[in-house]
């Protein structure tokens, strides 16, 4: 069933490390700037850095945490996350676990009353695997939400672009 709870974007890209949450946080900043709630969610995130305490962190959930206007704990901006820089199903497998596929709506609904916006970022590119049957393409599907589609600038980006909005 479609999920249209309140006005959101769906921020995915060509591939990893195209600049998906820094344009997430930027357009963050700029709507937060005109006074609306704006709220973010990554459904699941894969690839930790360890800190100074050597506890796992995501640089991506603590930019977007900065960027929001909304007070948000990891678990609303994130709520599945893996230590393996891998795709989100491989890296659970990884660690016994599976991506839990109710909390991926569940978790969008949890915004409802504080945010007027949600930007919600992918992970990868919009075919990236999101559970062992579904990929983002499948999620960005049920959220209903427009999507925009990050690229880098460079030799090939046509084609992955095209092939992106192709999906």
């Amino acid at each position: 069933d479609r999920c249209v709870i309140m006005r959101g974007l769906f921020i995915t890209g060509t591939d990893t490390g195209v600049g998906k949450t820094h344009t997430a946080c930027l357009i963050a900043r700029q709507l937060a700037a005109r006074g609306l709630r704006v709220g973010a969610y990554k459904p699941v995130c894969s690839g930790a850095e360890l800190d100074s305490q050597n506890q796992p962190v995501w640089d991506d959930i603590r930019r977007l945490s900065a960027a929001i206007n909304v007070s948000a704990t990891i678990d609303d901006i994130c709520p599945q996350r893996f230590l393996a820089p891998l795709a989100p199903p491989l890296a659970a497998e990884q660690e016994g676990r599976s991506v839990d596929e109710a909390q991926l709506m569940s978790g969008v609904k949890t915004w409802r009353a504080r945010a007027e916006v949600l930007l919600v970022e992918g992970a990868g590119g919009l075919l990236c695997p999101l559970t062992a049957t579904r990929t983002f393409a499948d999620y960005a599907v049920d959220l209903n939400f427009p999507i925009l589609v990050v690229a880098r600038p460079g030799l090939g980006t046509i084609n992955h672009t095209l092939l992106t909005m192709e999906a």
